[in-house]
């Protein structure tokens, strides 16, 4: 499934865990040697509107429309809106309403404003009769949305009853904040913009947002510290409308680049996230891009979706467990029900996470098979295989003085969330489990005492290890592993959490595994003892998930 982050949101409403799959470029038909950006989609998820400044369109940026016939077809040509909506200003910024009828958009603050505004950049709204009827002229929403200064890059909530959008009006925390309107029917006249507050903005910019269908989820853009671009995608959520929202995160590296990745949107059914991006690899400077979310419902994290999975949804039916609580998409709703039990078996049976396992249960040869992609390894030096000497059947045994496996190229550490776990027994001070050729040692022994640490970490002057305080070397099976979720470095003895810090990054390497040795293949860096069950997955696995494997 490619690089994954699970991401663990700070509020009440951070249940079964969800994560988000690479992101992917929406190609040629789409994006084009312009600009294209600020997009929504409508609640079939079958038009894609966004903002583009090529050819053929009225002005600078201009609204334009994909469509596809099923949301397992590619986009098709986009159609400009026409020269009733887009005029020769800049028209941007998207949102549609459930129903497809109503369609929010603003000019921009970078570029000429329509005529009839209020100042600055201004929100407008236009209508149609129908899903094949033209768009009307729009109108100005007018105060209190819009003021002198700028309002931009409007969201709104699927029954058109909330409205969020970025100004840099006064009574602000910085440059650009995030401020919401609600009005009790479409109806009425939108109430007071009330700003979101310190949880969710800061002293920089805060703006381009893109609001869940039901109101709960609001992702959008920051320059704020933290990021991994100058812009980045973060989300806040909150448990109800009349809830506060929750302190935003960060969408992590997967989905962020060093680049600008900005103007969020996401699908009504929470699968699905859009945004537009500068970075390298696209068609023009900015391009429409998209990443999936996806529920964790391997909850006793046996990589497969199956009855036992259901057995501890059942086990909390009609109550407010959040370890099990994901539905509706993609954090559920407070109370275990069949709502979830509607998302378990849309993904039954599926394999989640394992980018490759090896059992270490062969009975003979010069192969550890890995059953997930067959990135086999070679034994080198002579190690033996130990039928029934594992803790999970069979183990491999080194001797601790040339005995190694090497695997091919799995996964560069710097590029994506990622955990390894181990059964180890025996061993010595000093001596490597996993490590990485042309890279790091990442599960390893401390030369004094034998406990567990990893040397993957940072290049540069800033690179240290991170040592816990368990020791493995007892003689005992232990299971030790590593995280990275593209902020915090985790070891693990036991699915126990033994030591934790935050880098920036990680060094990375396209080299091969070593099981059992150093990164050199130093003298008193193999490992004397017994190595079972090696799995690495595409996901930094949260605290306790790895229970049971």
């Amino acid at each position: 499934m490619g690089g994954l982050l699970a991401l663990g949101l700070a509020t009440e409403v951070a249940n079964a865990d969800f994560i988000f799959g690479k992101p992917q470029n929406l190609g040629p038909v789409v994006n084009t040697a312009s600009g294209d950006a600020s997009n929504c989609t409508s609640a079939d998820d079958l038009e894609l509107y966004f903002a583009s400044d090529r050819p053929g369109g009225f002005g600078d940026f201009d609204l334009w429309v994909s469509t596809r016939k099923s949301i397992n077809d590619p986009w098709g040509p986009p159609v400009n809106l026409g020269a009733a909506l887009n005029s020769q200003s800049v028209e941007g910024y998207p949102s549609l309403s459930s129903d497809g009828l109503t369609l929010y958009f603003s000019d921009a603050y970078f570029g000429p404003t329509r005529p009839g505004g209020l100042g600055g950049a201004d929100i407008w709204m236009t209508t149609r009769a129908s899903h094949s009827a033209l768009w009307a002229t729009p109108v100005n929403v007018k105060v209190p949305i819009n003021s002198s200064s700028n309002e931009l890059g409007p969201t709104i909530s699927g029954d058109n009853l909330i409205l969020i959008f970025g100004s840099n009006r006064a009574g602000g925390s910085g440059g650009y904040d995030l401020w919401m309107s609600t009005r009790a029917s479409v109806q009425e006249p939108w109430g007071p913009p009330v700003n979101l507050g310190a949880s969710v903005n800061s002293s920089t910019n805060d703006m381009e947002c893109g609001l869940s269908a039901d109101g709960l989820a609001l992702f959008f853009c920051s320059n704020r510290g933290g990021g991994v671009g100058s812009y980045d995608l973060w989300m806040t959520t909150r448990k109800s409308r009349g809830n506060p929202w929750g302190q935003a995160v960060n969408l992590g590296p997967i989905v962020n680049s060093t680049a600008d990745d900005s103007a969020p949107g996401v699908s009504s059914d929470m699968r699905t996230l859009y945004f537009n991006s500068s970075r390298q690899g696209g068609f023009g400077s900015y391009d429409l891009g998209e990443a999936p979310i996806i529920p964790i419902l391997d909850f006793n994290s046996d990589e497969k979706v199956d009855l036992k999975d259901f057995s501890r949804l059942a086990q909390y039916w009609g109550l407010n467990e959040s370890s099990v609580d994901m539905g509706p998409m993609p954090w559920g709703d407070g109370i275990v029900d069949a709502q979830d039990l509607t998302v378990l078996a849309e993904h039954w049976l599926e394999e989640f996470g394992l980018l490759a396992h090896w059992t270490l249960d062969e009975t003979g040869g010069d192969v550890a098979h890995d059953s997930i992609q067959k990135l086999d390894g070679t034994l080198h030096g002579g190690p033996t295989w130990q039928p029934t000497a594992g803790k999970v059947r069979g183990a491999l045994q080194l001797d601790g003085i040339d005995d190694y496996v090497s695997t091919p190229f799995i996964l560069d550490p710097a590029g994506a969330a990622f955990a390894i776990f181990a059964w180890v027994k025996g061993g010595a001070p000093g001596q490597v489990v996993i490590s990485q050729t042309g890279g790091m040692n990442w599960l390893l022994t401390d030369a004094s005492e034998g406990k567990l640490m990893t040397e993957l970490t940072i290049a540069g002057r800033l690179a240290r290890p991170l040592t816990s305080q368990t020791i493995v070397t007892d003689g005992n099976w232990h299971r030790v592993g590593l995280t990275w979720d593209g902020k915090n470095r985790t070891l693990y003895v036991d699915d126990v959490e033994v030591a934790e810090d935050t880098q920036a990054s990680l060094s990375g390497s396209q080299g091969g595994l070593h099981f059992g040795a150093g990164k050199n293949l130093d003298p008193g860096s193999f490992f004397s003892g017994l190595i079972d069950d090696v799995r690495i997955h595409s996901a930094a696995l949260r605290t306790g998930s790895t229970t049971g494997l």
